[in-house]
């Protein structure tokens, strides 16, 4: 009979535990069925793939190290594939080096505990990642619902997860490497024109989409995709906001996403008489900032287009 300080609810969740010591299996095993979870077991990262291509867990606890496929290796995989990237991992190791931290969590893991493992610290985390894995989830379908989509991107500017509308609309985009374009990568770490609490706009497939910063974990950073109408010809700008042609001509590239060095090759000019050019729209435009000048564009195109 359960004392009363027990957890009286039953099926918590799935979770997946991946350890090729017997030892540490039958210890978590019994943690977390008592806890109310269901238990799945496997002894190593082939046994793992398996095991979640036949029932997807709701987290994974991943030894580092196991013989044949390591557990980074392991964890690699679940997150290349879109059927589990979205799975919490959390790295079981006695490797407590920084390096080695740093890659459980370049490997696409939530999180990591230490052996000895505590089996209460070990509850107690995976309480936190299914909360935030459930919210986030709850999250994505209310995002899906308003037709915007969402994208996880890791910190190699790789999607993890990305909604059905997000996977078609960034199709084009994505390299032979799985990779976002360089200038989405940039804009991510800091190092674009445009400042990463800023949402960046550029043209992917003939459409142009603009990313939002959502939420950020040590894993990836998930972004709000959405759709805008399409920009304005030059011409039109011109006629809108009392530009000169060059000036439309560097707004309407700059509204597509693209950076001054990117303009200056396009249009045939330096950086600093794109920066010029620029000030002067800002200026006409009676605005401060690249995003809120695209904002205005693209405002007045969907007006049109309506």
């Amino acid at each position: 009979m359960r004392d009363e300080g027990a957890p009286a609810a039953r099926h918590q969740g799935v979770v997946l535990i991946v350890d090729d010591a017997p030892a540490n299996l039958a210890m978590l095993h019994a943690a977390l069925d008592e806890a109310g979870y269901r238990v799945l077991v496997a002894t190593d990262g082939e046994g793992a793939l398996t095991s979640v291509q036949r029932l997807a867990p709701d987290i994974i606890l991943l030894d580092a190290v196991m013989p044949g496929m390591d557990g980074f290796e392991t964890c690699r995989r679940l997150k290349a594939d879109p059927a589990s990237a979205h799975i919490p991992v959390v790295f079981m190791t006695g490797l407590t080096d920084s390096l080695h931290v740093v890659q459980g969590f370049r490997a696409g893991g939530s999180d990591y505990v230490t052996k000895p493992i505590e089996t209460t610290e070990v509850l107690a985390r995976i309480v936190t990642h299914l909360l935030a894995a459930r919210q986030t989830f709850q999250a994505r379908q209310a995002v899906e619902a308003t037709g915007h989509a969402m994208v996880s991107v890791d910190h190699e500017g790789r999607p993890s997860w990305q909604s059905p509308a997000a996977r078609e609309w960034l199709r084009p985009c994505v390299g032979d490497d799985g990779r976002l374009p360089l200038n989405v990568l940039n804009w991510l770490r800091g190092r674009g024109e445009i400042a990463a609490e800023e949402s960046l706009r550029f043209v992917v497939g003939g459409v142009l989409l603009g990313f939002t910063r959502l939420v950020a974990d040590a894993a990836s950073v998930t972004l709000l995709v959405r759709r805008h109408a399409g920009v304005p010809d030059a011409g039109a700008l011109a006629a809108m906001f009392g530009l000169t042609l060059r000036e439309s001509e560097v707004l309407c590239w700059v509204t597509c996403g693209k950076t001054n060095k990117d303009v200056g090759d396009i249009l045939g000019m330096s950086v600093r008489t794109v920066d010029k050019h620029l000030q002067h729209v800002f200026a006409k435009l009676n605005v401060e900032t690249r995003t809120a000048a695209a904002s205005l564009v693209l405002g007045r195109g969907a007006a049109r287009a309506a």
